[in-house]
């Protein structure tokens, strides 16, 4: 039985703050019993074509991601579907995968979230940056919220932006 909600966290864990969204999935591992019962955790260096399949029988999908382009430490947007071509690349956006769902399931994909945490150093062999440690302390505060109350509702009232 699959469960309801998933988080597909994305990044390398060799590449400085590109490890942000595996780290934040390593704690959310550690979270109490009630929050996280109702959520598979998935982890990947980058999203494939196969992820597509990973969205099958959601309620919800929570995208993590390390990203130089955020304005602030942690950002939640919700998403929609997009053919961006990048399904045609190594490494697939988020939309680009919901597109890929939407053209094999001949319907719309469950809600989809992107939570992009800031980092700014991605070289190979460095750790995690300030900037980053601060991001994933915040994303840890804002994962706790949205799996305390995990419904569209609420889970649109903690965007950044709809």
């Amino acid at each position: 039985m699959l469960k309801p909600i998933l988080i597909l966290a994305y990044g390398n864990p060799s590449r400085g703050d590109d490890a942000l969204a595996p780290l934040l999935l390593e704690q959310i591992e550690t979270f109490p019993a009630e929050l996280t019962e109702n959520i598979e955790c998935l982890t990947d260096f980058q999203l494939q074509i196969e992820h597509a399949l990973d969205l099958k029988q959601r309620e919800l999908v929570l995208f993590v991601d390390a990203s130089v382009a955020n304005q602030q430490a942690v950002e939640l947007t919700q998403i929609n579907a997009i053919n961006d071509n990048s399904y045609t690349t190594h490494a697939m956006s988020p939309q680009a995968v919901m597109q890929v769902y939407e053209n094999i399931e001949k319907t719309s994909p469950p809600p989809c979230f992107l939570m992009s945490l800031q980092g700014l150093h991605f070289e190979l062999g460095e750790g995690l940056s300030r900037e980053a440690t601060q991001s994933l302390n915040q994303a840890i505060i804002k994962i706790k919220l949205l799996l305390a109350k995990p419904t569209l509702d609420c889970w649109q009232a903690q965007c950044d932006c709809v």
